[in-house]
């Protein structure tokens, strides 16, 4: 089955629209089908700013409506707390209420953007998806991420070549509980890392600071001006080492 197929079959749906590079595509690729597509971007304290920027970016130029729905993901049982099952919880609050939201607006048929590259194991996170009964045309269709990335670059899409971005609470160890001033903190640090111009990089939480976790060509400039990265930081971190292992 090919995209076309799927939306030939699903000619009405909701897309759980994140900003990033698979599902800037598949909302390209719905409109490109003539189907009716509903942009939703869920707003949650684990969204940093540049991904809603990003994604009203890539609605606008797409022409394509955007409904942002906030949620109080840490409010909802089972995420704060950041156990192992902790993206099965997050997963589940945020679909239920897209869910729901869709539905209020005529869409009974949710879609999002997870793709064939995906492991395909029981993690907790897509065990949301599945139970829930939202759908998955890039990976129903066998379209993988280097698919994804071709495809969106022939479509002229600028999010061809952006980095895949896990959600901010992945930057506190399992079994610590989330805080928003925590998930504030790391946000920030990250920002004022890509304004330097660097890509692709991870803050993650340790006792007393955080860990910075770069892709392996970005190691050696970090280690050259490792002073002005620690003073970009120190706003928020006293303390930061470097992953010399790189991403």
């Amino acid at each position: 089955m090919e995209l076309r197929d799927f939306f030939a079959a699903h000619p009405r749906v909701a897309l759980a629209f994140s900003g990033g590079t698979d599902s800037a595509y598949l909302l390209y690729a719905a409109r490109a089908a003539g189907a009716q597509v509903g942009a939703y971007y869920l707003k949650t304290a684990f969204q940093p700013a540049f991904e809603r920027e990003d994604a009203r970016r890539l609605a606008a130029a797409l022409g394509a409506p955007l409904a942002e729905v906030g949620l109080e993901i840490l409010s909802c049982p089972g995420a704060a707390e950041n156990g192992p099952d902790r993206c099965y919880h997050c997963k589940r609050a945020m679909f239920t209420v897209l869910l729901a939201r869709a539905a209020a607006d005529g869409y009974h048929t949710v879609i999002d953007g997870t793709n064939a590259s995906d492991r395909s194991d029981d993690r907790p996170g897509m065990r949301a998806l599945r139970e829930l009964g939202v759908l998955s045309p890039l990976r129903l269709c066998g379209v993988t991420k280097a698919d994804v990335r071709r495809l969106s670059r022939a479509a002229g899409l600028f999010t061809w070549d952006k980095p895949a971005y896990a959600c901010l609470a992945t930057r506190v160890p399992t079994g610590t509980a989330i805080r928003a001033e925590d998930l504030a903190r790391v946000e920030r640090g990250e920002a004022a890392l890509m304004a330097l111009g660097y890509r692709d990089l991870r803050l993650r939480l340790r006792p007393g600071g955080a860990l910075l976790q770069l892709p392996a060509g970005q190691l050696d400039r970090a280690r050259g001006e490792w002073e002005r990265l620690l003073e970009a930081l120190r706003p928020w971190f006293d303390r930061v080492e470097l992953d010399s292992a790189g991403r």
